[in-house]
């Protein structure tokens, strides 16, 4: 089966409750029952902690197998996959060095399951999951699970699954109960107006996502110096730290996280308040899951995005991709003079090269450019594809780092996301 929903309306239960019935209802064949695969650390563990809490009552085992662990973790996720835990949830790099070493047995595999399917094709997870599914006996049911459905998920379909059964919903649209703004700034402007939004009253839970892990950093660090409370997780920090972040945001500890794109999937805040795009996600599908981070679960939320000159041309196809026209509301005039919004036309044709440096900070002298429309509040359109006009792969510098050499145990902690 293959199935597709936006994020936050319950995909992960969707698989687990009727797989958790099967194991409660029918002879257990005593060795590994389901492998779920997750792109990230962070999402295999959660998934794992969905597990427990709607396992609580029952017989049903299950682990978290995922890099950046001690030598002991290793040993006991050995112990786990020899003994036949039911339920195993695990990132491909690591899943694999198991495998490699020979005492995973998988004959008895009845479910395979793909979560984040297109998040793994975008990380270069292909080849890890054609070696894994080379493992699995040929009796079995494979699942995928997206909140996107670009055509690489299609084609990954047509090598793992037969004849699946397609459940698709509100592909690529934001959660109805989200109010979306947009800004159009410099760069110089955004860490200001940022503190200002932030100093609204009624904000205890707001998450400021960027694509790079460089501003990631600049942005806590400049709130902190601005009295906000804020911390920031990224791959840069040891998985371990990473979970105490996120425990602590949870728990209310501080208001504002900073984080990259490795939080806008699969991990669920509840109850967040706001989510805020420093910069235009580089894929118009990550939007999507940044924004889907607040009102999950039919709840209301607000998403803010700030978007340079340069990045006018990519947000408008957000605008289509989502099909919502976004709010786009003036900078207020403490700020100084932001740029205008361009014609979302005149962008496509002359491919968006105009309205701005690379880095969205000012032109030099007063040559900014103007579309002959004047001021545009809204608009859709612009442009097809998912990628930026220069063509080529997509520069994303956050980017999870690899487990490491399939089939090495490690030899103690490492930083990545997967």
């Amino acid at each position: 089966m293959i199935a597709c929903a936006q994020t936050g309306t319950g995909k992960t239960a969707a698989y687990l409750l009727p797989i958790m019935h099967k194991l409660e209802t029918s002879e257990r064949s005593g060795g590994l029952n389901t492998i779920i695969i997750a792109p990230t650390r962070e999402l295999a563990l959660q998934i794992d902690q969905q597990i427990v809490g709607l396992s609580y009552f029952t017989s049903i085992s299950s682990i978290a197998v995922y890099g950046g662990g001690t030598g002991a973790e290793f040993d006991r996720e050995k112990i786990a996959l020899k003994t036949g835990t039911d339920i195993i949830v695990a990132t491909p790099g690591k899943l694999i060095a198991h495998l490699n070493m020979g005492y995973v047995d998988t004959k008895h595999i009845r479910h395979l399951i793909l979560d984040e399917a297109d998040r793994m094709l975008d990380m270069g997870f292909f080849e890890d999951i054609m070696r894994i599914v080379g493992h699995m006996p040929q009796q079995r049911q494979t699942l995928m699970f997206s909140a996107t459905m670009p055509p690489k998920i299609r084609q990954l379909a047509s090598r793992l699954l037969k004849d699946p059964a397609e459940v698709n919903i509100a592909i690529s649209k934001t959660a109805a109960g989200v109010h979306q703004s947009a800004y159009s700034v410099w760069d110089e402007q955004k860490e200001n107006l940022l503190a200002k939004i932030l100093d609204r009253p009624g904000l205890d839970s707001v998450i400021v996502f960027s694509s790079r892990k460089t501003t990631v950093r600049s942005i806590e660090k400049a709130l902190q110096r601005k009295r906000i409370n804020a911390k920031s997780i990224s791959s840069d920090l040891e998985q371990r730290e990473r979970e105490e972040v996120l425990r602590q945001f949870r728990n209310r500890s501080f208001p504002v996280l900073v984080a990259t794109d490795v939080m806008s999937r699969g991990i669920d805040i509840a109850d967040l308040d706001m989510v805020i795009n420093f910069d235009v996600p580089y894929d118009a599908e990550d939007y999507v899951h940044r924004v889907g981070r607040t009102a999950r679960a039919k709840a209301t939320g607000e998403a803010i995005t700030f978007v340079t000159p340069k990045e006018q041309r990519n947000f408008y196809k957000i605008e289509k991709l989502t099909g919502v026209e976004v709010e786009k509301p003036a900078v207020p005039e403490e700020f100084g003079k932001a740029p205008d919004w361009q014609d979302a036309e005149q962008l496509r044709r002359r491919g968006g090269d105009e309205g701005g440096n690379r880095r969205g900070g000012r032109p030099a002298g007063n040559h900014q450019r103007r579309s002959s429309g004047g001021e545009r509040r809204g608009g859709s359109g612009g442009g097809g594809g998912r990628r930026h006009s220069g063509g080529g792969n997509r520069r994303r510098n956050d980017r999870p780092r690899r487990e490491g050499p399939s089939g090495a145990a490690p030899s103690g902690p490492s930083k990545g996301n997967d």
